[in-house]
């Protein structure tokens, strides 16, 4: 009877408290979710809360017109994946990324940064 007068507290946290750390999110991004920047940056890298499966995780970027200003393939270190950028100019960019964490938790999303005139 102790015993599950001490687990009945336990029972009662919501089940997504596990789901939501076993997911491999996104973090943080460089550039920056929304930033405004003066320069151009080389690359994009984006920061997980887990390591990424290489072969299963992309990252785009295109400018305003929707065309590809990427560079090659991108590169997965552990949580970490950056992609090479052309040269590129002022204007609003989207950068859309498709993550696959090592637990097979599958992630995506988008978001801008601006290059200022």
């Amino acid at each position: 009877m102790r015993t599950l007068l001490t687990l009945l507290p336990l029972l009662a946290l919501p089940p997504t408290v596990t789901a939501a750390q076993g997911r491999g999110m996104l973090d943080h991004a460089d550039p920056a979710f929304g930033s405004t920047m003066a320069s151009a940056p080389h690359e994009v890298t984006l920061s997980f809360t887990q390591n990424l499966e290489a072969a299963f995780s992309t990252v785009t970027v295109t400018d305003g017109s929707g065309t590809r200003v990427d560079q090659g393939k991108p590169q997965v270190s552990g949580s970490t994946m950056s992609v090479a950028l052309r040269s590129i100019g002022p204007g609003i960019y989207l950068v859309r990324w498709h993550a696959l964490s090592v637990d097979t938790h599958q992630t995506e999303g988008n978001f801008t940064f601006y290059i200022s005139k």
